[in-house]
């Protein structure tokens, strides 16, 4: 699967930062970040085909990683790499090839390097798809130069 080249960035949405340009999953999964600030974050992804499991409905790992995207972007709030400590899902309807998820993250808590972050995934009925819970650890790393 090969990444394509507007995926992550949206075309009227806010501007892309490093981290997400050079996020190929994201990208190769056709996802556009609709709202980027700090501690919150929007970002939907197009179901396709390739992406249902054998049961032809949405693969719950591509779920997750929605979740997950929108969950990196509200959690790295500064120039610091934040990274997730832990993060669990509960799936509460299945989609299917044609659907757009819309995955909006939030920030619960945050003190000293430790966060707390809820995802809350949509369908484009507005039906809650999924609730995901992730735990960031924020280090003293910033991103390399390319």
């Amino acid at each position: 699967m090969t990444p394509t080249p507007d995926a992550v960035p949206a075309a009227s949405g806010p501007p892309v930062r490093p981290m997400m340009e050079r996020d190929l999953a994201s990208s190769a999964l056709g996802m556009v970040v609709e709202e980027d600030a700090p501690g919150r974050a929007v970002v939907r992804m197009t179901v396709r085909e390739d992406m249902t499991n054998g049961f032809h409905i949405t693969h719950g790992g591509l779920v997750f990683a929605l979740a997950d995207t929108a969950f990196a972007i509200a959690c790295n709030e500064d120039d610091r790499i934040t990274v997730a400590q832990g993060a669990d899902i509960t799936f509460l309807k299945s989609t299917r090839a044609g659907q757009t998820l819309t995955a909006t993250a939030v920030r619960r808590a945050r003190n000293g390097r430790s966060g707390l972050y809820d995802v809350t995934v949509r369908d484009d009925a507005g039906d809650v798809v999924a609730e995901f819970r992730g735990r960031s650890l924020t280090t003293d790393r910033t991103l390399p130069p390319r």
